[in-house]
């Protein structure tokens, strides 16, 4: 005869399993490749590709802001090629610098900027703007011919005032909607001849250490809070069957114990 104990040692294993599935349900892992090239790109014939650069760039601590001052004033002089400065941001572990340049100036920029250092990771990417640009040209010729037909309507002679007042409010619609998409057809163009180009500068001989352990600290408690927060939400998902698996594999259990004593 089976001792009781022993049966119930049998049924902890397939439980403690089946929680330990619940808990890890809804967990995936995610896939961040990502691909690399060297240089400055622009789209091939017929094609409507605007490109965008990303690139780490690893300098002496005392490099970093004469370097990213010379990038800026590269840039603003036209030095190697029509450029925007888009954005700059100075930590203490280095900045960035965000630009708009012609194709051909993103290679002599990079070189200039990484003088002295080393060039990290490089991301390059390319948006296809093909049925944007074909949406724009659609509406602008939708509206193009709404107005030829507003304008033939406004030359008639026997038009009234109040016809003639309401043909001008449209014609004035139609003619703010074209100024708008002129401005977003400006907007695509740039994209599609020039790069955006992302530089982020850091430091390469550790001069920032204790700048990185003390942005770990000073993050230490919102991590705690998130990690606390996630671990909370999960347990939830998991707490009702939790609940309503208990009362079930006790009386289980109970049923079975009964049924073990009378047959012993």
């Amino acid at each position: 005869m089976r001792h009781p104990d022993g049966n119930l040692q049998s049924l902890r294993a397939p439980l403690l399993i089946l929680l330990a599935g619940l808990a890890l349900v809804g967990c995936s892992p995610k896939d961040h490749s990502r691909a690399t090239v060297i240089n400055g790109e622009q789209g091939r014939a017929g094609a409507q590709l605007a490109y965008e650069h990303e690139l780490t760039l690893a300098l002496p601590g005392a490099l970093l802001a004469p370097r990213m001052q010379a990038t800026r004033e590269a840039c603003e002089s036209a030095r190697f090629g029509a450029c925007n400065i888009l954005g700059i941001t100075e930590d203490s572990n280095g900045g960035e610098i965000i630009l708009r340049i012609a194709p051909t100036g993103v290679e002599p920029m990079v070189a200039m900027a990484a003088e002295g250092g080393k060039l990290g990771q490089r991301i390059t990417t390319a948006e296809d703007l093909a049925d944007a640009v074909a949406d724009v040209r659609r509406r602008q010729d939708r509206l193009q011919a709404q107005q030829q037909r507003l304008d033939e309507l406004a030359k008639r002679k026997d038009i009234s005032v109040s016809d003639l007042i309401a043909l001008s409010k449209e014609q004035a619609g139609i003619e703010n909607e074209l100024q708008e998409l002129a401005q977003v057809a400006a907007g695509q163009q740039r994209r599609l001849d020039t790069n955006r180009v992302t530089l982020n500068f850091r430091s390469s001989d550790g001069a920032n250490q204790p700048s990185r352990f003390s942005r770990m600290f000073s993050n230490l408690g919102t991590n705690l809070v998130d990690g606390t927060a996630d671990a909370l939400e999960r347990a939830s998902y998991v707490l009702p069957f939790v609940i309503l698996a208990f009362p079930v594999v006790w009386l289980w259990v109970w049923l079975w114990r009964k049924f073990v004593r009378r047959r012993s």
